[in-house]
């Protein structure tokens, strides 16, 4: 056993291994470039104070924090939305809206780790700055089931399940639920699927008891899977404006989705508020048809986080994708490539005199793009040869003695085994050619 390995729940990628994490990276950043948005990075280390300000000071055990050689406290990076709203806010004035930004970055978190969770993990970030209506959750939504439809998963590989907390809210306070029952209650909804009627005992610890004909309510809300059934129980709460307003809105979200092409992929489902407390509206999560693994993707409206966090009063709405559960959906579904680096071009090399020949060649094709590979050692024919066959190259070219005594050069396609020999001052040429076909 080697003296030092990786820490746990951190991860190296081989080249095989970066190539697919690669290949991940480039369909979400095409899927994302489709929709309009813009690429944005930022610091790994940042002051402690801005998760404590977002989450409270219960964060920090979730967190690699640590205080600098300057005395500051300071944490690598849990998740990026307190981020990219101090980096929105800071320019929000000079910035067109809506501010459609995304991000693909690593991001570290001190948890248990267990299937599709590590301490170390990247994650597709995307926010809608600046729009207050539900065209944001359109949009971000659309561009979520992109992200994934663009591997090849279908409908009957993937849902996206949207609630929405604002409704909850609406609901609770129309029976008569507080402020500080709501948020208890929220969080029992949250827990419920997991947890079943124990999601309910920190309501019960706290308020002493819940009553049945509540409790009752509450499951039937939850348990809305139609917009036509929200519309019918909304249609029973007729006292409340709120609700019967709102749903104005969830009408336009799910017509937009709809007249995409893409409610095939949405489901109405109440049981998801998210634990986050800064969620101010829509919130989606997307999940495996199979039921196997944990959530896909989420996200949902936050409203107020920019003000919080001293910026301005901005709405917004984002949502992140981790590689590491997606990438188990894809290997699961047998949509993950095996991806092998071929060179486009091959250099078979006859000896000393004539690899002094071939490394301008070699010079001058690399300075044009083309990826050109070439034995470091004289090597016999045949086995050059196969060397050149098992790169997978396009072109082989062979500056034997004789090519080089007359100046030209061989060019063998790879593929049909067919040859050619040119002069070599007409090898970039012929090389564009070929790669243009």
């Amino acid at each position: 056993m080697p003296e030092f390995q990786t820490l746990p729940g951190f991860r190296e990628f081989y080249p095989e291994d970066l190539a697919r994490r690669n290949h991940v990276f480039r369909l979400w950043r095409q899927a994302a470039n489709a929709y309009g948005f813009a690429e944005y990075d930022a610091p790994v280390l940042e002051p402690l104070d801005l998760y404590r300000a977002k989450s409270g000071e219960e964060i920090e055990g979730q967190l690699f924090s640590f205080t600098d050689k300057g005395g500051r406290e300071v944490a690598l990076r849990p998740e990026m939305t307190p981020t990219v709203c101090r980096l929105v806010g800071e320019r929000a004035g000079s910035l067109k809206r809506p501010i459609k930004w995304y991000s693909i970055a690593e991001f570290y978190r001190y948890e248990r780790m267990q299937k599709g969770r590590g301490r170390c993990f990247s994650q597709f970030n995307a926010d809608i700055f600046g729009e207050s209506g539900p065209e944001a959750e359109i949009e971000l939504i659309g561009l979520l089931i992109q992200c994934m439809r663009g591997f090849g998963l279908t409908s009957a590989d993937f849902y996206v399940r949207l609630s929405d907390r604002n409704l909850w809210v609406y609901y609770l306070a129309s029976l008569g639920l507080n402020d500080a029952k709501t948020s208890a209650m929220l969080s029992a909804v949250d827990k419920y699927e997991k947890y079943a009627d124990d999601a309910f005992k920190a309501y019960i610890t706290e308020f002493g008891s819940l009553d049945e004909g509540l409790k009752a309510k509450v499951l039937s809300f939850l348990k809305i899977n139609s917009l036509s059934a929200l519309k019918a129980l909304i249609a029973e709460q007729a006292s409340s404006e709120k609700l019967t307003a709102r749903l104005a809105d969830w009408e336009k979200v799910l017509g937009g989705l709809d007249a995409m092409g893409l409610s095939e992929f949405v489901s109405v489902d109440l049981g998801v508020v998210r634990g986050l407390a800064y969620y101010t509206g829509f919130v989606f999560e997307a999940f495996d048809r199979k039921g196997e693994l944990r959530a896909l993707a989420g996200g949902g409206r936050y409203d107020n986080l920019v003000k919080k966090l001293g910026g301005p009063d901005l709405p917004a709405v984002g949502f992140a994708i981790g590689d590491m559960t997606f990438g188990l959906l894809l290997e699961e579904r047998g949509l993950m490539p095996t991806i092998v680096k071929a060179p486009d071009i091959y250099v078979v090399i006859g000896g000393e005199l004539e690899r002094k020949v071939a490394f301008g060649a070699i010079s001058s094709l690399r300075a044009l793009g083309y990826s050109v590979d070439y034995p470091f050692k004289d090597l016999g024919f045949g086995k050059q040869f196969k060397a050149a066959a098992e790169s997978g190259a396009k072109l082989a070219l062979i500056f034997g003695s004789d090519e080089v005594a007359k100046g030209s050069v061989k060019i063998r396609d790879m593929a049909v085994r067919s040859e050619e020999e040119i002069a070599r001052s007409e090898l970039e040429s012929t090389v564009r050619e070929f790669f243009s076909k």
